[in-house]
């Protein structure tokens, strides 16, 4: 196992046409068709970035505000953001493109968890990250915060544990004062 790797190394770029099969009554993308898209790219960036085979952990809302239309072109971008001992945090992007019309827009993100596994399923170490650029910094240092309110709202974690989650609240209640 590597001791670290960039965030360019987990980098993944999907793109997808929506046809009539992938959409609804409406003529618009079905929010399933989207969700296993993004469950395959966050997928293939968390084995680039592990080298192993992963497992779908979590993943945290995604808000269906734009319909993605009958012939668009999905494009959907995923890097991991962050390892922790066996799990990964990936966040996509993802943009509906209607080439004839000159138009591309920003439709959806959200952020993914994935456990590194071996063949029966136990756990594996993953390498750690090195974010390069301010976006991916930002992105590093608020996975952790992530992180703690997903263990919390599966009580997995205690909410008092939660010191990057406590760390926020105070900073808030200090800049009020």
């Amino acid at each position: 196992m590597a001791k670290s790797k960039t965030v360019q190394d987990s980098e993944v770029t999907m793109t997808e046409m929506v046809l009539p099969n992938d959409t609804n009554t409406l003529n618009n993308l079905m929010g399933g068709r989207l969700m296993h898209w993004m469950d395959v790219v966050a997928a293939i960036s968390a084995q680039r970035h592990s080298n192993c085979l992963v497992v779908t952990a979590s993943v945290d809302t995604i808000s269906f505000d734009n319909p993605i239309a009958l012939g668009n072109v999905v494009t959907l971008h995923a890097v991991t953001t962050r390892a922790f001992n066996s799990s990964m945090e990936i966040y996509i992007e993802v943009y509906a493109e209607d080439i004839p019309a000159c138009k591309k827009e920003k439709t959806h993100q959200a952020f993914f968890t994935f456990v590194a596994v071996d063949k029966s399923g136990k756990p594996l170490r993953v390498p750690e990250i090195v974010p390069t650029t301010p976006k991916e910094v930002e992105l590093y240092e608020g996975a952790l915060r992530r992180r703690q309110l997903r263990l919390v709202l599966a009580n997995r974690m205690d909410p008092k544990d939660a010191i990057e989650l406590q760390a926020l609240f105070n900073n808030q209640n200090t800049d009020k004062a």
